[in-house]
C-alpha cells in the first residue's frame, strides 16, 4: 500500500490537513485515494477534540520573525492555565449565549440614596452587588442552572448552596474569586466582599478557598464599555453572566419618550444541560429584580 496514487492537489491538500495518504490508504484498503477520502478522514478525526487540537497547533508553528520585527513575552502562569481551561470550554461546550437588557434606574436612585451611609460604612456600593444578589436569587428560582453536568454527561449535580464568581481583570491575567453563599448575604456585605476579593485578586492574595467551586460567574465590562459580548462559560459551571456598560435607551409611553438607562446582559449557556426558553426566563426573572431591586429585598 505504499504506492499510494492520488493527483498533486489531492496530495497538496492531505500535506496542508496533516492526513498521511499511505495510512489512509492501509486503513481504508484502497490504492487510488482523492480529496474526499481526506476529507472522510477528518470527519472522523473531529470526534477527537485532542488529536485535532494537536494538528491545529502545529499549523500555528509559524516563525513570525521572518515577516519583521518581533517581540516575545512570556505568559503568566495564570493566563496559561486560564487559556487551557477556556480552548477546552470553547471546543467540548455547545454554547448559546442568550442577550437582554434591564432598567436601572431603580438601582441608580437606591445607590444614589445610600451614598452618604456607604461613606460612613467605608463601604463602596457598586451596581455589581447588585448583580451578585439578583444573581443569587435567580439561582434560587431556576436550579438547573446552579448546577454541573459529570465529566460522562450523564449525571446532573444540583447544588443546594449559592456561590458566586466575579471574574476581575488583573495585570497577570483574569482571575475569578467566589463569593461563598451569596444568597445569604445582604447588600452591604456583598459590597464589602466584592471589593475585598477583587483587591486581593489585583495584588495576587487570593488563597484557595476564596476562589473555584463557583455556582455561576458574573463576567463585568461594565467600566470598560461595549454593547454586548459572549463569555465563554467557565465549566463545571453551565452559564455565565456578561455585563457591558449602561447606555441610555429611548421608551416610549404611549406618545412620550423616556431616556431610560439599560445594562446590557449576556448570557452563555451549555445547550447539553439548558434549552433557549429556559434561558430566557432565566434573563428575563433577572431583569425583574435589577428592574425592581425591592424585590431582592422581599
Amino acid at each position: 500500500m505504499d504506492n499510494v496514487k492520488a493527483s498533486p492537489s489531492t496530495r497538496a491538500y492531505a500535506a496542508q490537513k496533516g492526513v498521511d495518504l499511505v495510512a489512509l490508504a492501509r486503513e481504508s484498503g484502497r490504492e487510488t485515494l482523492g480529496r474526499e477520502d481526506v476529507d472522510a478522514k477528518l470527519d472522523r478525526k473531529s470526534v477527537a477534540p485532542a488529536a485535532q487540537t494537536g494538528d491545529a497547533v502545529r499549523y500555528w508553528d509559524v516563525d513570525h520573525a521572518a515577516f519583521g520585527p518581533v517581540e516575545e513575552q512570556p505568559m503568566p502562569r495564570v493566563a496559561r492555565v486560564a487559556a487551557q481551561n477556556l480552548a477546552a470550554a470553547q471546543a467540548l461546550i455547545p454554547a448559546v449565549t442568550h442577550h437582554d437588557r434591564a432598567d436601572v434606574s431603580a438601582v441608580e436612585r437606591f445607590r444614589a440614596a445610600m451614598k452618604d451611609e456607604a461613606r460612613l460604612r467605608g463601604v463602596r456600593l457598586t451596581a455589581l452587588a447588585f448583580h451578585v444578589k439578583a444573581l443569587a436569587r435567580t439561582l434560587g428560582a431556576f436550579p438547573r442552572f446552579n448546577a454541573s453536568l459529570s465529566h460522562d454527561g450523564e449525571t446532573l449535580i444540583l447544588k443546594k448552596y449559592v456561590h458566586v464568581g466575579i471574574a476581575v481583570d488583573t495585570p497577570h491575567g483574569l482571575m475569578v474569586p467566589v463569593i461563598r453563599d451569596a444568597n445569604r448575604k445582604g447588600l452591604w456585605r456583598l459590597a464589602a466582599d466584592i471589593s475585598e476579593l477583587a483587591g486581593k485578586a489585583q495584588e495576587r492574595k487570593l488563597r484557595g478557598e476564596e476562589m473555584g467551586g463557583a455556582s455561576m460567574t458574573i463576567s463585568n465590562l461594565g467600566g470598560i464599555g461595549g454593547t454586548a459580548f459572549s463569555p465563554i462559560v467557565n465549566p463545571p459551571e453551565v452559564a455565565i453572566l456578561g455585563l457591558t456598560r449602561t447606555e441610555t435607551v429611548t421608551v416610549w409611553d404611549g406618545d412620550v419618550p423616556r431616556p431610560v438607562p439599560m445594562v446590557p446582559m449576556d448570557l452563555s449557556y451549555d445547550h447539553r444541560v439548558i434549552n433557549g426558553a429556559d434561558a430566557a426566563r432565566f434573563l428575563s426573572h433577572y431583569a425583574s429584580l435589577i428592574t425592581d431591586p425591592r424585590r431582592m429585598l422581599v
